[in-house]
């Protein structure tokens, strides 16, 4: 296992403050394996997180979990025990965010997961995690707006095998479902699948007008595809899991056209100037673009909120407690995480509470259309 360390403080700092413990924030990423389309680009956010806060100094160690629930459960323990770390920040994909949901709860540190709905409800074990991006809720709900929008009343689903694509299932069909749409099929597939032709011709015996699918990173182009191939002629939704230069470019002309919800940090050039948190937007898309070029994605906005969240709590919690004594400072970030109220970020405006460990709201997700390799906000 590899690991990254950024930021870290040259010694002679150390010396000229000694009694000065630094936070340590532990970030866990899939760095490689089918999720790395967005490890990555949340890795390139992090590196571009401040090294200060408060005057406090920030040490951070990022490791890779390879994709896999066993591997981020082996970092979790590592950043906690080995390195001792106050917070951590990650994982990228929600199986190994649920995955690490117990050690954080086991050791009492807190941890901003980097993927939605794991959070809530908040719970005995949950009360250490909080989540920076929109809930699965939130985003089916906007997908499902604009379904009645186009008039689309038979409409089909295909996703993951695990959990994101089941978390998407129970929200989207729930929603859907409540709002008169009829979901006439339901097909499901690997991350590591290389052909879904056989579920796509489920799709189109269906006759659904439109299709949504539940997956992430590039893996997601692969229905677009088939259902191209087989001649499905409705229209295709995604989900923010794709939301990033890599599928665009995978998919290609086959995405042309196709509907998603996403953070509105994804578009913050084009969001209308009455949005109450378009400088923040506006702010981290600047310096992204400044460090990497015009490649902002939907894992950099929220890997940036985590930070967000991250430099909002920390001045709170070291009023508390200091980084010396671990057990104390932990539980003063958590409590800090908690009281967030009315912190604008590049996904929203976040708000904390005792029952809401995500703190978003509708005013989190906008609707975009894939033209020719960009995202286009829908008005």
């Amino acid at each position: 296992m590899k690991a990254l360390k950024t930021g870290v403080l040259a010694a002679a700092l150390l010396t000229a403050v000694p009694a000065m413990a630094q936070v340590h924030v532990g970030v866990i990423l899939s760095l490689t394996g089918p999720a790395a389309s967005l490890g990555i680009p949340e890795k390139k956010t992090v590196e571009l997180f401040p090294k200060t806060i408060d005057g406090q100094a920030i040490t951070y160690t990022i490791l890779d979990d390879g994709s896999d629930p066993t591997t981020a459960v082996k970092d979790a323990r590592q950043l906690i025990e080995q390195d001792h770390v106050d917070v951590i920040l990650g994982p990228s994909i929600t199986p190994n965010a649920l995955a690490i949901i117990d050690v954080v709860a086991e050791k009492r540190v807190p941890d901003i997961a980097i993927v939605p709905s794991i959070s809530n409800p908040v719970t005995d074990k949950t009360r250490w995690v909080f989540s920076a991006p929109q809930s699965n809720a939130l985003m089916a709900h906007a997908v499902v707006e604009n379904m009645l929008k186009q008039g689309y009343k038979k409409v089909a689903f295909i996703g993951f095998s695990d959990a994101y694509g089941e978390g998407w299932w129970k929200a989207f069909s729930a929603d859907a479902k409540s709002n008169g749409i009829d979901v006439v099929d339901k097909e499901s597939y690997a991350r590591t699948a290389t052909s879904v032709t056989g579920q796509a011709l489920h799709i189109l015996a269906a006759k659904p007008q439109a299709v949504l699918v539940a997956a992430s990173g590039t893996p997601a182009a692969l229905p677009a595809r088939a259902l191209k191939q087989v001649g499905f002629k409705g229209q295709i939704y995604q989900t923010h899991g794709v939301a990033n230069p890599d599928f665009l470019r995978v998919c290609g002309a086959d995405c042309n056209g196709t509907l998603l919800p996403v953070a509105p940090g994804l578009v913050a050039s084009q969001l209308p100037q009455s949005t109450p948190f378009k400088a923040a937007a506006v702010r981290m898309d600047q310096i992204f673009e400044k460090a990497y070029g015009n490649t902002v994605s939907q894992f950099t906005v929220n890997a940036w909120d985590s930070g967000v969240l991250l430099e909002h709590a920390l001045p709170v919690a070291l009023k508390v407690a200091k980084p010396a004594d671990k057990t104390a400072f932990r539980a003063a970030l958590r409590d800090a995480l908690e009281g967030l109220k009315d912190v604008p970020g590049a996904d929203g405006i976040y708000t904390m509470s005792a029952t809401d460990h995500n703190g978003l709201d509708a005013r989190a997700v906008v609707m975009v259309r894939i033209e020719n390799g960009a995202w286009k906000l829908v008005k």
